[in-house]
């Protein structure tokens, strides 16, 4: 055996135990006569000693070891005369006998240590090395721990696991597909899917009644901090069920998740908030509720006093920082700066101070008198010593999302965002759709199998618009977990949708006529959710970005750094799939 134990489990009851080790060499330190050397594998950190004996050359094999070497080592447990408390193992040391290298090391390019000296590029570059950190380790370690529990907790509930092809028909509604050429097919091309959504829906109709899988997917946009091209989702879909249904076992899913995986019991009910209230009082569909700062709108107490920019406004807004109103002019300037950068887009910023005797002073003051800014004071609610935060704009959405990004940057200035506090939340009630410049139509807000409310069917030949879906997320810490909606499962529905969407009869049965043709074999009612793995993870591992709980992920531009991916493919490669390149276009 390369190993009798790993390096994190021998303790001071093995003391006298022969043992064998098998790992890389974190570090080696000479005191004396005596070297020391640091064994690490996944399991932990043993230290090693060779000793000053007659045995030479084995200290002069230790002597010469370097870092990440892979090395075996035999000797005997002992209790350690120093011990490192901080460390599972550090109440013992293995006196060595032998050392056997069996692969040397180059001195790698950066330090593998929990808070290591390489810069993102360097370590993406280098992953295989970067996931030997204990920090990278410890998210995979997590993400697999929230696997078994997602399939422990979905088998008891009679979910079956049933895999979905990878290879699969493009579809012309939502983000951009990563496509793929047949061979076998020229000039014909498979997509790899943005969700498994039409293959789950036939589970139902098939009659798998409950059905999850953990899949990747993928989708060809713009990246970000909680978004990768390739993903993973937690996919499940139900039959014969309403929306509380799918509610009421989901958040179930996520309060076992909280307790098993973080020692967290949620004993209340989720919040479900419509859509409309979100958007009125959050300025975002996806809220952070850890903190206070609701939005009042004061357009009845601002308008009509000469102030243009609020006269001329289709919306005025505002939120109160509890007891900032000690905030310095420069602190203030920073913020108006923060919301005129280009990516939120405002115009300015208007604030004002409450005293402690009730007093209000404003960076407006000439337009306004103390009983006009005392009553909005105590509209907003705000006490002595708060600070009052005011927006306003000609797109009350747009204006709304500007205010959103303010609250959030206060909320992290006060240090209200913290990460281990946790408000779980369900958004219900989206629109059914959205109108889209770019398209001069009405897109769906979800996708086109989403059903709509009961109670607005009437309206899809009337005022499509108004139309609200029975679609739900679910959102922690504002960060959307998972969303899901109840599914159309009438032919006759879905051709409406269609219609709605831009579809001809021709094109939809051309997309999804495979569907539509199923519906009429007897569908159940059905619906469902999809988590989004990677952002569990990483809120519970309490990161800012998805990447570093995946193990090989890209970069920001979409670049695997480590692959050299995506790449040109040989002449050869593209004769075989009878591909010809165009000429790049030149940028403008």
């Amino acid at each position: 055996m390369f190993r009798t134990n790993t390096c994190g489990e021998l303790r001071l009851a093995d003391a006298g135990k022969k043992v064998t080790l098998a790992g890389w060499v974190q570090r080696v330190r000479k005191m004396g006569g005596m070297t020391f050397l640091d064994l690490r594998d996944r399991y932990g950190i043993t230290q090693v000693v060779f000793e000053q004996t007659s045995d030479s050359a084995l200290n002069e094999a230790a002597n010469h070891l370097g870092r990440e070497y892979v090395v075996q080592v035999t000797g005997t447990v002992a209790e350690r005369e120093s011990k490192n408390a901080k460390n599972p193992t550090g109440d013992i040391e293995i006196i060595a006998d032998s050392l056997r290298v069996l692969n040397p090391s180059e001195v790698p390019p950066f330090t593998i240590e929990d808070e290591s000296d390489g810069g993102d590029d360097l370590r993406m570059k280098f992953r295989y090395l970067d996931l030997r950190r204990n920090p990278v380790r410890r998210n995979l370690e997590l993400r697999h721990r929230m696997t078994m529990e997602t399939r422990r907790y979905l088998d008891s509930k009679g979910f079956l696991e049933i895999e979905t092809p990878m290879l699969v028909g493009s579809t012309p509604e939502g983000a951009r597909d990563f496509v793929v050429p047949s061979r076998m097919n020229p000039g014909q091309f498979y997509a790899l899917p943005q969700s498994p959504q039409t293959l789950k829906q036939l589970l139902m109709v098939s009659g798998m009644d409950r059905y999850f899988q953990i899949v990747k997917c993928f989708r060809d946009e713009d990246l970000r901090a909680d978004r990768q091209p390739e993903f993973t989702q937690i996919d499940c879909e139900m039959s014969f069920i309403e929306q509380n249904d799918v509610l009421e076992l989901f958040e179930g899913m996520a309060k076992h998740l909280f307790k098993e995986i973080r020692g967290i019991e949620l004993t209340e009910p989720f919040i479900r908030m419509p859509w409309a209230d979100a958007m009125k009082y959050y300025g975002s569909d996806k809220p952070d509720l850890r903190f206070g700062m609701k939005f009042v709108e004061v357009d009845d107490i601002l308008k009509g006093h000469g102030f243009s920019v609020f006269d001329n406004a289709a919306y005025i807004g505002g939120i109160v920082a509890k007891g900032a109103a000690g905030y310095t002019r420069k602190q203030l300037d920073a913020l108006t700066d923060f919301v005129k950068r280009p990516q939120i887009g405002a115009k300015g910023l208007v604030y004002a101070r409450v005293a402690e005797d009730g007093s209000v002073k404003s960076s407006v003051d000439k337009f306004y008198d103390q009983e006009t800014l005392k009553a909005l004071a105590a509209k907003m609610q705000a006490e002595p010593g708060d600070l009052i935060l005011i927006m306003s704009g000609d797109d009350v959405m747009r204006t709304r999302k500007q205010l959103c990004e303010l609250r959030l940057e206060m909320g992290r200035q006060l240090g209200l965002r913290d990460k281990n506090k946790f408000a779980c939340l369900w958004v219900v009630d989206f629109p059914m759709f959205e109108w889209s410049d770019e398209e001069q139509r009405l897109m769906a807000m979800h996708h086109p199998f989403t059903h709509p409310k009961d109670e607005d069917i009437p309206l899809l030949d009337t005022d499509p618009a108004a139309v609200r879906a029975d679609a739900y997320d679910m959102v922690i810490n504002g960060v959307e977990v998972g969303g899901g909606s109840i599914r159309i499962h009438d032919a006759a529905l879905q051709a409406k949708m269609f219609e709605i969407l831009g579809f001809t009869p021709e094109k939809a049965q051309e997309q999804f006529g495979f569907l539509m043709n199923a519906f009429k074999y007897g569908a159940p009612p059905h619906g469902g959710l999809a988590y989004g793995l990677d952002r569990w993870v990483s809120l519970f591992a309490g990161l800012d970005s998805i990447r570093d709980c995946i193990a090989f992920p890209k970069n920001n531009s979409g670049r695997d750094v480590m692959l050299d991916a995506p790449a040109a493919l040989d002449q050869k490669q593209l004769d075989e799939l009878c591909l010809e390149l165009a000429p790049e276009k030149e940028e403008k």
